[in-house]
Formats: C-alpha cells, sequence, structure tokens
C-alpha cells in the first residue's frame, strides 16, 4: 500500500488581515504569504463546506473583501 500522504501545512496567517482590502491586492498578497488556493466569492454564492488545506475563501463585495475564513 502507498503511504498517506501529509497535507500542506497552512501559512501562519490570519484571515482577519485581509478584510478591506481590495481583492486583487488581498490575493496577491495571499498567494505570497503561502496560500495554495485563493477564491474570491460574490456576497450570497452556494458553495460547498468541505474543509481544503492552504485554501483562503473571500467574500467580496464592491471590490473589497468583506469577510475571510480558511478552507
Amino acid at each position: 500500500m502507498a503511504p498517506i500522504p501529509t497535507p500542506p501545512a497552512e501559512p501562519h496567517d490570519s484571515p482577519d488581515t485581509y478584510v478591506g482590502l481590495d481583492a486583487d491586492a488581498a490575493e496577491r498578497l495571499a498567494r505570497e504569504r503561502g496560500w495554495s488556493t485563493v477564491r474570491s466569492l460574490a456576497p450570497g454564492t452556494v458553495i460547498t463546506m468541505e474543509y481544503r488545506v492552504g485554501r483562503l475563501n473571500f467574500e467580496v463585495k464592491d471590490g473589497r473583501v468583506s469577510r475571510a475564513w480558511k478552507g
């Protein structure tokens, strides 16, 4: 049997630091800080709730991050 892979570590970074930033700048900053996936969503977008290590989610309203969370 093949070994079970170890998931990558998440950056030690608080999602709250992105709230209020311009969405494009926030995405660039998140990638620089090591987030492997950055997902921008409109308010009220229906999404699945599976947790993905290394993913940062942004809710974007009027071009700015209004909410950010891991997974």
